[in-house]
């Protein structure tokens, strides 16, 4: 019974100390995705910032500038995407809505990014865009992979449409949370002017006709949770300028915006919330199961050669005195 007892928790140990790196390595890549249907609603706030006012286009001081970011997720775009590529696609269609103090609308540029649901890497197909000019991004954008690792990444900035590296600074915590900095600075680019703007009848070919050009600089900063490559906070250093042409008139350069935009306090403990709770499924997958079946397995392989070993001893011969018989009398 020990021999047939220690084979049986032989297979165990060998099933389980197997199981463990099919979750890490084989479940895990898997079962980790975006799901199709995402929603994200995002709130960023400037702080004493510049701002153009087109009616008289001349720069001035606000107490605040409200930038509001939704991502959602086209259900539709992916499956139809999915036939072709072959691979889980999401599709985010993307709205960065700037208002000023009195809540009127600054500028709004959509966009539309198309990406792997597991990698996060982008997925080049129809309708790829950013304020309805096609592009190709390169790199990441809004998310980092799952299992985020200390290095710079490529990065897709959406104003300038160029990708250019953002570097790892460092661990650091962040309520509670260890997180990794990443930051990334685009110096003075030109750039396309905004599709719709806040003036009525002003529009980007008007504009671009007049031979003033836009251009933007920024230093883009992010905490990013490593487990599931998400941002758990942003901030950026962002400047805009209007050069040359009519449009200014005797003036080379004015500021259309400047300010140090930093997501606004309640979207951020909602969200340190939020990816606290979605690490939960990460670290089963990728530490806690994976370890704890490779513990189990080695201890089923303990107690099967422990049985196996009690199984080959021999009882021990006692020695016994032969008797002497007994005498026989007459």
């Amino acid at each position: 019974m020990r021999r047939k007892a220690g084979l049986v928790l032989l297979a165990l140990a060998v099933f389980f100390a197997a199981l463990s790196p099919l979750l890490r390595w084989y479940a895990f890549p898997r079962l980790a995705k975006i799901p199709a249907n995402h929603y994200q609603h995002m709130v960023l706030e400037a702080r004493d910032a510049t701002l153009l006012d087109y009616a008289t286009m001349r720069a001035k001081q606000v107490p605040k500038v409200t930038v509001v970011q939704t991502l959602k997720g086209n259900v539709e775009a992916s499956e139809r995407i999915e036939e072709s590529a072959g691979r889980d696609v999401v599709v985010w269609d993307g709205l960065s809505y700037v208002v000023g103090p009195d809540g009127r609308m600054v500028s709004k540029i959509p966009e539309r990014y198309i990406f792997d649901a597991h990698t996060q890497q982008p997925v080049h197909a129809t309708g790829e865009m950013v304020d309805g000019d096609p592009v190709r991004r390169e790199g990441i954008e809004f998310k980092w992979p799952f299992l985020t690792e200390k290095r710079d990444y490529a990065y897709f900035d959406a104003q300038a449409r160029v990708t250019a590296p953002i570097h790892y600074k460092g661990t650091r915590d962040f309520r509670g949370l260890e997180v990794y900095y990443f930051e990334q600075t685009i110096p003075w680019t030109k750039v396309p002017i905004p599709r719709t703007l806040p003036v009525e009848g002003l529009s980007a070919e008007a504009v671009e006709k007049t031979g003033t050009t836009r251009w933007y600089t920024t230093v883009r900063k992010f905490w990013v949770e490593p487990l599931t490559g998400a941002p758990v906070y942003g901030e950026e250093i962002h400047r805009e300028e209007l050069r040359g042409g009519t449009l200014l008139g005797d003036r080379d350069r004015v500021t259309a915006f400047a300010g140090h935009v930093k997501m606004r306090e309640d979207y951020t403990a909602h969200t340190v919330d939020l990816v606290t709770s979605q690490r939960l499924p990460i670290l089963l997958l990728t530490s806690w199961l994976p370890w704890g079946s490779l513990a189990l397995g080695l201890l089923l392989l303990a107690l099967a050669l422990y049985l196996e070993a009690r199984a080959r001893r021999r009882p021990g011969s006692a020695a016994t005195k032969a008797e002497d018989p007994s005498p026989v009398t007459a």
